[in-house]
């Protein structure tokens, strides 16, 4: 069995979806009252900043939140079917594969936001903290980019 990695999943999935820039997910929000934004990051991620009024619903969840009959189920999420809604996490990868894996529970306009919160920052798109403060767009900047650690890096392959 041959092994895909996370790059290559994110990459089948972007043909598939649909993918929408921060500002046009700003204008949509705007305009379009039924529209529902679902942060997939973790608590942690989202407690630092997130976009005002989305709705927390971490990726290991997903699937059994926007469905009846499990205790993770959330009621706004699975009656949102036919609902215009944006999933946003912190680069628009996890949601690539996220929003394929909604298309496929039926849900008929999911849209990932691409370069996700960090982007959402970069255009200088208001975030609030867990308290619903604003968050300072610099300090947001730095925690959004956290260091790939040295142990996190692929070995290097041995020379002969």
């Amino acid at each position: 069995m041959t092994q895909t990695t996370f790059a290559q999943l994110v990459a089948a999935a972007l043909p598939q979806i649909q993918e929408l820039m921060p500002w046009d997910v700003d204008a949509m929000r705007k305009t379009n009252s039924e529209l529902l934004i679902v942060d997939i990051r973790e608590a942690e991620e989202y407690a630092v900043g997130h976009i005002q009024g989305s709705l927390l619903v971490p990726r290991g969840i997903l699937e059994t939140s926007c469905d009846w009959g499990y205790s993770d189920t959330i009621p706004a999420l699975v009656q949102a079917r036919h609902q215009p809604l944006v999933l946003v996490c912190r680069s628009g990868n996890r949601t690539a594969i996220a929003a394929l894996t909604l298309q496929q529970m039926g849900f008929e306009q999911v849209y990932s936001m691409k370069t996700g919160v960090r982007g959402w920052n970069d255009f200088e798109l208001p975030l609030v903290n867990a308290l619903d403060e604003p968050v300072d767009i610099d300090w947001a900047e730095e925690q959004l980019s956290p260091p790939v650690l040295a142990a996190q890096q692929a070995p290097k392959a041995k020379r002969s």
